[in-house]
């Protein structure tokens, strides 16, 4: 399953400490879903006005909305977003996650792009939020929670930001892309979770999935984006920019060479190139 374990240099943690105490979490907030009882973290800035933006922020299999990913919320906030980290429920692998159809969730009843767009409307309406603004992102499984909202939720969100996601193969062959939408996906070459070259043959147990470049390219050609071109990023990057000049889709693709599973901190301050992609798609 999606989880690691590492040595956290002192400086990280302190660096970690000092994003979380300047939002400092009051507590879990209850949603009920068809009788579900699910809980989320929500956040705002402190000029909170009417109408801001929001992003849902997903986390991986097995994880936790607790503190989770406190440069991103952080990184809102401070561009005056509202942010929602919901939990996942529990699989019929007793694990948090998000029901992308791994081989694994079958029979699991849950409908997590159901209750994502419902939480994000509830919480649209009882923070006076811009319904046409809401976004999301998502790191591994919460990557390819973004990618089925991609496909099934277009006209929902107004763009999409997968971080080290995958789109499976079922994707592809069960579901439409419908409509062209603004996405980005930042992954690394080298990661051996969820593998840049795709899985085809389901060596790794989450299901059949397509190459990363693949998954991206359909969104790219859905938008008639035909043109590419490659900019070299400091930290062995290569931006990929998919381009149609008639219209304001935008598709890009990171590309951090030799990069592992994840947010590519290290190399890319990605919350950063994630506001600045969503605040271009403000509608």
């Amino acid at each position: 399953m999606k989880r690691f374990t590492g040595i956290i240099s002192l400086a990280l943690v302190l660096s970690i400490f000092a994003f979380t105490a300047s939002f400092a979490q009051d507590g879990a907030h209850t949603y009920i879903y068809n009788g579900v009882e699910r809980s989320y973290y929500y956040y705002e800035p402190d000029t909170m006005m009417g109408q801001r933006p929001l992003i849902l922020l997903l986390h991986g299999y097995g994880g936790s909305a607790t503190d989770y990913c406190p440069r991103m919320v952080q990184t809102a906030l401070d561009n005056g977003f509202a942010i929602c980290v919901p939990q996942g429920a529990k699989d019929p692998e007793g694990e948090p996650s998000w029901n992308v159809g791994y081989p694994f969730q079958q029979g699991w009843e849950m409908d997590d792009v159901d209750f994502l767009c419902e939480l994000a409307s509830s919480l649209a309406g009882e923070h006076n939020l811009n319904r046409n603004d809401i976004f999301v992102t998502g790191m591994s499984n919460g990557g390819e929670m973004s990618y089925l909202l991609a496909h099934q939720k277009p006209d929902f969100f107004a763009a999409f930001a997968p971080i080290a996601g995958l789109t499976m193969q079922w994707m592809k062959d069960s579901l439409t892309i419908n409509k062209a939408v603004s996405l980005m996906e930042v992954h690394g070459t080298s990661d051996t979770v969820s593998m840049w070259e795709g899985d085809p043959e389901n060596t790794g147990g989450w299901g059949a999935y397509l190459s990363v470049p693949e998954a991206v390219r359909r969104f790219a050609d859905k938008a008639a984006c035909r043109e590419e071109k490659v900019k070299e990023l400091p930290g062995s990057i290569l931006l990929h920019e998919f381009i149609n000049p008639e219209t304001d889709v935008e598709v890009l693709l990171y590309e951090v060479k030799g990069g592992v599973h994840g947010w590519a901190l290290d190399r890319l301050d990605t919350p950063s190139e994630i506001m600045a992609f969503f605040k271009r798609h403000l509608r």
